[in-house]
């Protein structure tokens, strides 16, 4: 076997500057029921050794700590209430409460609700979480605004605004982002300089098709999404951007706005098929992520696993632009001998 020439941050630069690196990237995405059944399968107790012990890249994530107003453990500092959910397979934390629901104008609006300030938070313990991860790629800032606006209207009201109220869309996502752009300048202004990622999300596509209009995603999001991503590019960072599902039909339209790299590549989605977007996009943008989380981590054999790997570095890594990744977090019915197919496989055959 080659021996490694790079470290994970090394790995990471080059592949986000069209070079080649020593071996392909590999990423990991995992719910917190799948991750704790993976290191129960491997004997390790701790995160540091599972990334080690599968060769994985994982970017480490900063945040500045949070010191404004208390804020109960039900609830975020928009007010939104949470509670978690049983699934039978995994918990996920889900919104019950929707703070601006009731509202019908922007007015009603300003009289009855407060915003959160970005000095809720200080930044100035920013240095010291990244002692020790000075040779991986860092993480911090960005946005993903409409998922809190669908959690502060509720999900089928926040969609119906954007054709009856679009004047509050335009009003609450101007404050989210507003929020979004000065937290991560002040991430920005307090690590200079080493700040590689900011992920610039939202969720545009289903399984079939977008989940909003061209229209209405260049309207009410890509104007504001691009200026966060005009200042992850003058702090020298790269623009991550996740959205699930079929989002083909406005790809171009993201990548004329900025975005460096693609996420999560969930090919099976209609439009999403890997030799297309590798042909169209692999020379302007990278591609992250691509083993299928629905069936073939989830339901396949190990088998299916490795082919998949070998097939996704064929395709999506061609001349490199390609981290290996699940196309979404790796959920705990993925068998755990599946989940280390795909780290090995990519560990033996992504040299490059």
């Amino acid at each position: 076997m080659v021996r490694e020439s790079m470290t994970s941050r090394e790995r990471w630069q080059a592949v986000l500057q069209h070079r080649l690196p020593d071996r392909l990237p590999m990423d990991y995405w995992a719910t917190d029921e799948a991750h704790a059944r993976l290191k129960r399968h491997l004997g390790i107790a701790d995160d540091a050794t599972l990334y080690h012990r599968l060769h994985i890249d994982r970017p480490f994530s900063v945040s500045p700590e949070y010191v404004g107003p208390p804020v109960s453990p039900d609830r975020d500092v928009f007010g939104i209430t949470y509670r978690d959910i049983d699934y039978g397979g995994g918990v996920y934390r889900e919104a019950v409460s929707h703070p601006l629901a009731r509202f019908s104008s922007v007015a009603e609006i300003e009289a009855s609700y407060a915003w959160p300030d970005p000095d809720w938070w200080r930044y100035d313990d920013l240095p010291a979480q990244i002692v020790g991860h000075e040779e991986e790629p860092l993480r911090g800032g960005g946005s993903e605004p409409f998922l809190t606006y669908k959690n502060l209207r509720g999900q089928e009201q926040a969609f119906m605004d954007l054709i009856l109220n679009p004047e509050i869309v335009h009003y609450c996502l101007d404050k989210l982002f507003a929020l979004a752009y000065e937290n991560t300048l002040r991430i920005y202004e307090t690590l200079p300089g080493q700040i590689l990622l900011s992920y610039v999300a939202e969720d545009m596509g289903s399984q079939e098709s977008l989940l909003f209009s061209p229209s209405q995603i260049r309207t009410f999001l890509l104007p504001r999404m691009q200026r966060m991503m005009d200042l992850a590019h003058e702090a020298g960072a790269y623009v991550f951007f996740h959205s699930d599902g079929a989002v083909r039909p406005i790809l171009a339209d993201m990548v004329a706005a900025g975005i460096d790299i693609l996420n999560p590549i969930q090919w099976r989605c209609r439009g999403m098929e890997r030799p297309g977007l590798k042909r169209d996009f692999g020379d302007k943008i990278v591609l992250h992520g691509g083993v299928d989380n629905q069936y073939t981590l989830a339901f396949g054999t190990v088998d299916d696993v490795r082919q998949e790997v070998l097939d996704n570095i064929r395709i999506l890594g061609d001349d490199g632009g390609y981290v290996l990744a699940p196309c979404h977090n790796i959920q705990a019915v993925s068998p755990p001998e599946n989940i280390v197919a795909m780290y090995e496989t990519g560990y033996l055959h992504g040299w490059l």
